[in-house]
């Protein structure tokens, strides 16, 4: 079995954005390692804007997958990118200060997998299927790395097991990033707002620069709810500076939004056919 639909064409390429979106999510998550050079937590910000720079790259991957015909598939695409992404960055997270690298290196290898068995033994035959998987893997290790790091102030290993609680003497995991289950929620707030933005723009009005706005829109609100976690485990200054950035980008984000819909809503004055080029 086959599937022939012509990929949308035109707008910003994907390879511009899935470039872009790497190099600015490895960036960010780099940067919150600022925290272990100055001994404070006031750079987990930076893990935050490594989500959204994530999720948009992940995002208009899903897009161009489900070009393809598979609409009905954008959920579960959003739950494949963590489930195997999740996998590599509990692995990269005991290489320390390499782990961003090595969870991107991981993420790539099991994404590949998990497309050639897509396409050669389950024989979906979908063109995009290798890279888009590929890419989407890397995008949830890198994100929900991107949310421990908000959240804990740091990626590696010991600082997503530490706690600052006890009991009889005996170190207690139960108030950290893995051993609270935080990961879990990091997970979900991730996988949905990764595959929202297409189902929500998908359409004959289909229009690029809304659709990734609102992504970081709702990359932003993912980031308000990490940063509500994040007074947990790392100081309230520290947190209160993720949470203002957060509520300043998710503003701005959800008012583009509105204008962009406002003007799309406009435009759209009579039935048209699917168009067959992408952008503004």
């Amino acid at each position: 079995m086959s599937v022939k639909v012509e990929v949308i064409e035109g707008g910003v390429p994907h390879n511009k954005i899935m470039i872009a979106g790497l190099v600015s999510t490895l960036v960010c998550i780099y940067l919150t390692y600022l925290n272990a050079f100055t001994n404070t937590e006031v750079f987990s910000f930076f893990g935050g804007l490594a989500v959204v720079s994530a999720l948009i790259w992940g995002s208009h991957t899903i897009k161009v997958l489900c070009s393809y015909g598979i609409g009905t598939g954008v959920p579960s695409a959003g739950m494949i990118a963590f489930g195997s992404g999740v996998i590599a960055m509990l692995l990269a997270t005991k290489f320390g200060m390499l782990a961003p690298i090595v969870a991107l290196v991981l993420a790539a290898v099991i994404g590949f997998i998990l497309g050639y068995v897509s396409n050669n033994i389950l024989n979906m035959k979908i063109p995009a299927m290798v890279q888009a998987l590929t890419e989407m893997a890397v995008v949830g290790a890198l994100t929900v790395m991107g949310f421990a790091a908000l959240i804990t102030g740091g990626f590696t290993f010991t600082g997503l097991t530490t706690s600052a609680t006890s009991i009889m003497g005996m170190p207690s995991y139960g108030n950290s990033f893995l051993g609270g289950g935080l990961i879990a929620v990091a997970f979900l707030l991730g996988a949905i707002a990764i595959q929202h933005p297409f189902n929500a723009c998908l359409g004959p009005g289909w229009k690029q620069d809304r659709m990734l706005m609102l992504t970081a829109e709702c990359g932003f609100l993912s980031m308000i709810v990490a940063a509500v976690m994040s007074f947990a485990l790392i100081s309230a200054e520290s947190a209160i500076i993720s949470l203002i950035i957060a509520l300043i980008g998710w503003f701005y984000t959800y008012a583009q939004y509105f204008v962009l819909s406002k003007r799309d809503a406009a435009a759209w004055l009579d039935s048209k056919p699917i168009p067959d080029t992408e952008g503004h």
